[in-house]
């Protein structure tokens, strides 16, 4: 699914739900690609950019050991679904380039959804420069939010 189709398919199937963004490695394109779907005023409440680690911790309530972990990105949507008050968040952390921290290579990323009290988090790994890996995040984060939304 390209991300395209993905804001398509979330336009289709956001029905009276509302969505909220908590954001690092992909510093806000979520949002603003959320924010180009007809309808967004009605669905789209907001989104935090997390970059630090002080963010994610004291703002969104993160409390895994690695704020470069599914845990941690799990974590940050449903902070970002309690502060605003969303029933869909989704979130995305990782490393875009340099070396690994805390064991995590660079282009790994993670990226949590937070659904009907439920949340999850899977990893990715992209290659390329930063730029890319930061756009390839934002990308597959609209992907899984699409597919969460998506009825079996």
């Amino acid at each position: 699914m390209t991300h395209q189709q993905a804001l398509e398919t979330i336009a289709r199937h956001v029905g009276s739900r509302t969505i909220a963004t908590a954001e690092s490695i992909s510093a806000g394109r979520i949002a603003a690609q959320l924010a180009t779907v007809p309808g967004a005023v009605d669905f789209l409440r907001g989104g935090l950019v997390a970059y630090q680690e002080r963010v994610k911790r004291g703002l969104l309530g993160v409390e895994a050991a690695s704020i470069y972990s599914p845990l941690a990105a799990r974590e940050m949507a449903v902070g970002a679904a309690r502060l605003l008050s969303a029933d869909v968040a989704v979130a995305t952390t990782g490393i875009a380039g340099g070396e690994p921290v805390d064991g995590v290579p660079a282009g790994t990323v993670f990226v949590g959804i937070a659904l009907d009290g439920n949340a999850d988090a899977r990893a990715y790994y992209f290659d390329g420069a930063p730029e890319r890996v930061a756009e390839q995040a934002g990308e597959q984060a609209l992907v899984d939010l699409a597919r969460a939304l998506t009825p079996n």
